[in-house]
């Protein structure tokens, strides 16, 4: 058995992850969160914010490929994006890869974690700060995008979960802030989350998310993959008003990405649309959900990560 330092991770309050640390790179609180970036021989470079982990070296293009490239290829030429978080930079450097992307706004309200990432994490953005067609702002997302009247034709949100009942995330996880977001797209515009872990103990946070996505969007798509760093698969969403992405052929996804120059690491065209294809149980937690998350009561997650809705006052 080797020793040294340890990263205990929480992943649900019944399990935990024992994970080795070869070397602390950064430890710090920003405004917002406590941040850590360590080295592993597992996974290489692992961030984690607020103690739970949020991407590793090895395998970050799993999670950036799945969030980025389905809502991307459902559109048949976007021009336009907007990130919602995302502050290590590579949810920007994959929209960036799409050549018929003209301008792409990143909104994260840490601008320390972007900092840090421009420094310490170029693995991840590759360079993507610092492209032309990247706009990158600190701020806090709801407020901006109210003020800036700005269409996309993508918008993709990269949050962390709403933990806890005071926590400033858990308006952005409300139906106001789903109508909202219908309102910046652009006719045909599409949608794409994360939306939480899928486990048959913790299917609720997903279902609430889409039931209240559900509220907003014509067309609403759950899917998911495993993430080999999170040890457990994770849950995303896929919204519009004019397109079920779960009607595109698999052939359709192959042309758009040999048209676009696109050689995915990780996605193919036939796991894009066999991912749309839910386990039975997950589909009765959907169908049985019947919590909607608005400002005036919106949802967050209690410590043993149970879904929870009850007036907290105003944002």
């Amino acid at each position: 058995m080797r020793y040294g330092s340890f990263f205990l991770e929480e992943i649900t309050p019944f399990e935990s992850m024992l994970r080795r640390m070869d070397e602390v790179i950064v430890q710090k609180r920003t405004r917002y969160q406590e941040l850590t970036l360590f080295r592993s021989q597992g996974f290489g470079k692992i961030l984690v914010l607020d103690k739970d982990v949020q991407s590793s070296e090895s395998d970050e293009y799993v999670y950036h490929d799945t969030l980025v490239h389905p809502a991307m290829l459902a559109h048949p030429s976007p021009r336009s994006a907007c990130i919602v978080g995302g502050g290590e930079g590579a949810t920007l450097r994959e929209v960036l890869r799409h050549p018929s992307i003209e301008r792409c706004t990143m909104v994260d309200i840490d601008g320390e974690l972007m900092e840090l990432a421009r420094e310490w994490l170029p693995e991840w953005h590759r360079g993507a700060f610092s492209d032309p067609r990247a706009r990158v702002i600190a701020a806090d997302a709801r407020g901006w995008l109210e003020a800036n009247p700005e269409r996309y034709d993508v918008i993709l949100v990269d949050l962390t979960d709403p933990v806890g009942a005071d926590s400033p995330a858990r308006f952005l996880f409300t139906e106001e802030w789903y109508r909202l977001l219908s309102e910046r797209l652009e006719p045909g515009g599409v949608v794409a989350l994360q939306a939480g872990m899928i486990l048959p103990t913790h299917h609720r946070e997903h279902s609430v998310i889409h039931h209240t996505v559900a509220q907003v969007f014509r067309h609403v798509r759950s899917y998911r993959t495993y993430i080999p760093s999170y040890f457990l698969q994770f849950g995303f969403l896929l919204a519009s008003q004019a397109t079920d992405p779960a009607s595109l052929e698999v052939s359709l996804y192959a042309q758009r990405c040999h048209e676009r120059g696109l050689a995915l690491r990780y996605l193919t065209p036939e796991l894009i649309r066999a991912q749309y294809a839910l386990p039975g149980d997950l589909q009765k937690a959907l169908r049985e959900e019947q919590m909607v998350s608005r400002d005036a009561d919106p949802f967050w997650l209690d410590a043993e990560g149970r879904a929870q809705q009850g007036p907290v006052g105003p944002r």
